[in-house]
């Protein structure tokens, strides 16, 4: 991992390139690699396979634009470089360790797309500034510096506002610091959070919805662990998947979070029920924040069953917001009662394109 890390610092084309193959590979739900198979799917169907690898895939494999490939795809010469290209690409991933000796994208794999899914989600956040500071406002004498008031006797020294307290010194015309000058920090203790994203992995989801999603999973478990917060993750499609109880361990979030891929229908009601047992029975903010971009599938009245699992939810004090993806009507109808009883926030969007901006926000709302 340290030396991924090391390549990636030292901004390495070859490797960030190979991390995003990886991480288009797990996108499109695609685990191991047939570059033979892949090849004549080129060949035969080329907008078939666009359909199959995305277009990004694509580009990453063979090193050509999509619409060049297209057009040039029935010509004998370009198949021949097309396949070279392509098995070049794989002798590489598997020298590297990135797949193994049977086509499968390996552990290393994974780790690597994880950290290039990572670092282009905080270099795309840093700049806007959205990774901003949260708090719950309660005093509290080891909590964290934040406004600046008049210093008492009671007050810790370590927590002097110096800066402020001269300013007021020289404001005041006095030639030397008095006691009336000093100022201290005000410190505020940040009430602790169990956060769970459960995330829609159904079919619908799979390529560029669900890596934005995953984004966002990974801007949430970033900033939230820095708050000294927990977060959970549950993956659901037709059950659930895969399932992270609460934690601060950032790396096995990322791990988690990147090998997520889609694939069938959507199950709401289990997941809700899931999302109970994982959050603590201790006295703390309990939040489940589910992404989904349709209405339950599975179950003989999918709809009443997920109102009854909110309502069980809501009865062990957890509050519920939902981000729906371009929802039809019927979906958002459903979405509005699940936030309504649950007590969080409905967010409605035509794509993913700022879901990591959206679901900052509803931690920030917490």
């Amino acid at each position: 991992m340290s030396e991924l890390m090391h390549s990636l610092a030292e901004d390495d084309k070859k490797t960030i390139d190979n991390g995003k193959i990886i991480m288009t590979c797990l996108d499109q739900g695609i685990k191991s690699f047939t570059p033979d198979l892949m090849f004549e799917k080129f060949v035969d169907d080329y907008k078939l396979a666009k359909q199959i690898y995305g277009e990004s895939l694509v580009s990453y494999l063979s090193g050509y634009d999509p619409k060049y490939i297209e057009k040039n795809i029935k010509i004998p010469e370009f198949q021949r470089e097309l396949q070279k290209k392509i098995k070049e690409k794989m002798i590489d991933l598997k020298a590297e360790g990135f797949i193994d000796k049977n086509q499968t994208i390996s552990e290393k794999g994974i780790d690597l797309a994880g950290l290039v899914l990572y670092t282009e989600e905080i270099d795309n956040l840093m700049p806007k500034g959205i990774l901003g500071e949260k708090f719950h406002k309660k005093n509290y004498i080891y909590g964290d510096k934040t406004d600046i008031k008049t210093f008492k006797r009671t007050d810790r020294y370590r927590d002097l506002a110096l800066r402020n307290s001269i300013k007021t010194s020289i404001r005041r015309g006095h030639g030397t610091l008095r006691v009336e000058d000093l100022k201290s920090f005000s410190r505020e203790s940040k009430g602790q959070i169990y956060l769970v994203y459960a995330l829609d992995s159904s079919g619908s989801m799979k390529g560029d919805k669900i890596s934005m999603c995953k984004k966002a999973g990974v801007a949430l478990a970033f900033k939230a662990i820095e708050e000294k917060d927990k977060v959970g993750l549950i993956v659901f499609g037709k059950e659930v998947k895969q399932l992270v109880m609460p934690t601060d361990d950032f790396m096995m979030l990322l791990r988690e979070i990147t090998s997520i891929n889609a694939s069938s229908e959507t199950n709401l009601t289990s997941t809700i029920k899931t999302s109970i047992e994982m959050f603590p029975a201790l006295d703390v903010t309990k939040h489940l924040i589910i992404l989904t971009d349709a209405l339950p599938t599975t179950g003989k009245d999918p709809e009443a069953e997920t109102i009854n699992a909110v309502n069980l939810a809501v009865s062990n004090g957890i509050t519920i917001s939902v981000i729906g993806v371009n929802l039809d009507k019927k979906g958002e109808k459903l979405a509005k009662k699940i936030v309504e009883l649950g007590k969080g926030k409905l967010y409605v969007v035509k794509d993913a394109k700022n879901v990591d901006k959206i679901i900052l926000e509803d931690y920030y709302s917490i």
